[in-house]
């Protein structure tokens, strides 16, 4: 299948790139795009995601989840499912208080990092999301993770490469350049990760 979404941050070449998509799929541009996420879904390593799952569950306290923009989102909602379906206690920092106070008080790039400090203890599982892998929050925030011996799970995108995919234990990536795709595909992952528990605790 031809890799689709080739484009830098900026929204111009993304919106061309989704242009291009679109014709090319000869008027069948959802067939084409739920193929394209379907394929995104499946690329995964399914011991991975088992090895999540006993990590997340075999935590002494609470699961931390952090990420920016729509992996924000996710966060709440999976931290949610976390504590209220699979009996995991969770949280996120989505709160625009403790977000405005830290990025003010120690810049943008640490506040997730300084959050992690105010609000973990020991044997927490710190999740942490970037499409790019490459976000100065996230990035600073998987450092002090490891640095004080936080479990960690990333889920990253875009290049092979990027920063975030070589910090954590678990280490998830999605083979695409598409925000959207990118998103998506952790979004399902990790709603996996709480089921696949669900599904652990009641065989």
């Amino acid at each position: 299948m031809r890799i689709w979404f080739l484009y830098p941050a900026e929204i111009f070449n993304y919106r061309k790139n989704m242009t291009i998509f679109f014709k090319e799929q000869n008027g069948k541009f959802f067939q084409g795009y739920f193929d394209l996420l379907g394929t995104s879904i499946h690329d995964v390593d399914e011991s991975a995601l088992i090895e999540f799952a006993k990590l997340a569950q075999r935590r002494k306290s609470k699961i931390v989840i952090a990420g920016n923009g729509g992996s924000a989102a996710m966060a709440s909602h999976v931290a949610v499912d976390f504590t209220k379906a699979a009996g995991i206690r969770a949280i996120n920092f989505n709160e625009a208080d403790l977000i405005t106070c830290f990025a003010n008080d120690y810049g943008y790039e640490n506040w997730i990092a300084k959050a992690i400090e105010a609000y973990g203890d020991p044997g927490d599982l710190v999740i942490l999301i970037s499409s790019s892998g490459r976000s100065p929050n996230i990035i600073n925030a998987a450092r002090y993770a490891k640095q004080y011996g936080f479990a960690l799970v990333t889920l990253s995108g875009f290049d092979s490469d990027n920063p975030l995919r070589k910090s954590g234990d678990i280490n998830l990536w999605v083979d695409s350049k598409s925000y959207n795709i990118v998103e998506m595909t952790h979004h399902i992952w990790l709603l996996s990760v709480v089921d696949y528990i669900i599904a652990e605790a009641n065989k």
